[in-house]
């Protein structure tokens, strides 16, 4: 968790529509069903004039997500965040030309650069927030980084750090195991029945969409102060 919680307003921002946050890999998978399920939830975000804030790469899922929301929403859609330490690898990148991974901003729109990884959540979930309902953070298929994203904000919503819905898009089965985890956690006693359904599960973008829009907070949720010092 970042030493400083995201700010709690859920107003929306000046200009701007709801903001969805999504986690995904930076490679593309093995099955050809990812990266349509990347281009078909791009097409339902521009159906819905939400825009796109995520990790900051051109490669794989999240390269894919962002060409294909650009291509329909125009550059101002999308807003990438990376940490500098990861350009070489989540962006396409010469070694031999030290500019290489200046990003096309009339192909995958705005990108940032920032320090580290704890910016770049924080700097993420701010985007969500500020947007307000219809918004919210949702995950593709991925790897530890994408599991290790998902389950912060899923904490942070537990802790009252944010109240934005958490939305797990499962393709084919991907996220079986993880949703399984919590029936499990929640039978052993690890997490409160009332906190069970702050991660929801769709099954199509279109379903990403509804579970966004009719997100209802758990009801075991900690009312924790996170804005005093």
């Amino acid at each position: 968790m970042s030493a400083k919680a995201p700010s709690s307003n859920n107003g929306t921002a000046p200009g701007r529509g709801p903001v969805v946050c999504v986690f995904c890999g930076a490679s593309s998978g093995t099955s050809p069903a990812h990266l349509a399920a990347a281009r078909t939830l791009a097409q339902i975000l521009h159906n819905n004039n939400i825009s796109l804030v995520y990790g900051g790469g051109t490669v794989g899922l999240m390269g894919e997500l962002a060409r294909s929301l650009v291509a329909l929403s125009g550059p101002s859609s999308v807003h990438g965040i990376i940490p500098a330490a990861l350009v070489k690898y989540e962006q396409s990148h010469d070694p031999s030309d030290a500019l290489s991974h200046k990003i096309d901003e009339k192909i995958y729109g705005k990108t940032t650069v920032v320090k580290d990884m704890h910016t770049r959540k924080q700097m993420m979930a701010r985007e969500v927030i500020d947007g307000g309902v219809g918004g919210g953070f949702v995950a593709l298929s991925g790897g530890y980084g994408t599991l290790e994203e998902l389950m912060e904000v899923t904490t942070w919503n537990q802790l009252g750090i944010h109240g934005m819905p958490v939305v797990v898009f499962n393709v084919d089965g991907y996220w079986d195991g993880l949703l399984q985890w919590v029936r499990n956690a929640v039978s052993a006693g690890f997490i409160a029945p009332g906190n069970a359904g702050i991660l929801v599960e769709a099954l199509s973008a279109e379903e990403v969409v509804t579970c966004l829009k009719e997100y209802v907070n758990a009801e075991g949720r900690f009312k924790l102060k996170w804005d005093e010092q």
